[in-house]
């Protein structure tokens, strides 16, 4: 009997331990502290960052898609997940929210609240947002307008629906190192802040491991199934992508393909958006594609 209860109080310590090391992590306000807001600039990482794009209504169109209202479906393996109103309304959305609120939910994936997010908010790639990024995107966001739509519950099935379980995701799968390494000029750094950082590429166009962790070296943006299960994601590696870096600056910035084909679906707003940035930015993030492959 003495050995059972041995075997119970060192199934305990181990639980605690556990939650300890995977427990929701934050930052404090300081980080923030003395950096001034640019709103012009948050305007572009939000542009970047495709947040509309995700948490518009479903067929917001023109003006509507700044209202951030979410309820979009995303479906996946592990279920569906809706994206959630992130309006100034400071009830229903985020406007009641600091900007170090949006730093840990963007750098950390945790609520103010002290919650996990689901990582289907691809804060494995907002990590790489640089303190400054995040207060300017926070002031951008404060001037857009409010919706007092409720966000939807995601429609998640055991084990998946057990936020606690998300730290022990964090902490397989979220670090803030950059997948292209070296001596990178200036353009591909720009380059690399975009994909990897802001437009989270990789997550789309990179394959995933059984836990939902995306797949790097050799498989880092290679290609990968549609979660929702229709269709794939293309390979942005040679000798699938073919494509000049002139090409692949005109894709995005009018959508059409060298083939005269024009760019559907998800993608299509990813245009729009990355058409919004400048012509050097769109230019360092074809030149990141045509560095590719990794080794």
């Amino acid at each position: 009997m003495r050995w059972i209860v041995r075997l119970v109080v060192l199934a305990v310590i181990v639980a605690a331990i556990g939650l300890w090391v995977t427990r929701p992590k934050t930052d404090d306000a300081e980080l923030l502290a003395g950096l001034t807001p640019d709103t012009a600039h948050g305007e572009q990482v939000f542009i970047a960052a495709g947040c509309a794009s995700c948490h518009m209504a479903e067929d917001a169109d023109a003006e509507d898609k700044l209202v951030l209202a979410g309820g979009q479906p995303f479906a996946s393996p592990f279920g569906t997940f809706r994206a959630p109103n992130i309006s100034m309304d400071p009830e229903a959305g985020i406007g009641d929210w600091a900007a170090i609120d949006l730093w840990n939910a963007l750098h950390h994936g945790t609520s103010p609240e002290g919650q996990h997010y689901y990582p289907v908010l691809p804060y494995g790639a907002y990590i790489h947002m640089a303190p400054q990024d995040v207060v300017d995107l926070h002031a951008y966001m404060q001037t857009l307008p409010a919706d007092a739509t409720p966000s939807q519950p995601h429609e998640l099935g055991f084990p998946f629906n057990i936020r606690a379980s998300l730290g022990g995701w964090k902490l397989l799968f979220l670090n803030d190192d950059w997948v292209m390494q070296g001596d990178l000029s200036p353009e591909l750094t720009r380059g690399r802040e975009i994909v990897e950082g802001m437009a989270h590429c990789a997550e789309c166009h990179t394959p995933r491991n059984a836990l939902g962790g995306l797949k790097t070296g050799a498989d880092w943006m290679t290609g990968a199934p549609n979660p929702a299960g229709r269709g794939s994601f293309p390979d942005l590696t040679p000798p699938e992508m073919s494509w000049s870096e002139g090409e692949l600056v005109e894709y995005f910035t009018s959508g059409f393909t060298p083939e005269f084909d024009s760019a559907g679906g998800h993608m299509a707003l990813v245009v729009e958006n990355l058409s919004q940035l400048s012509e050097e930015d769109r230019a360092a993030v074809a030149a990141y594609v045509k560095a590719l492959p990794l080794e």
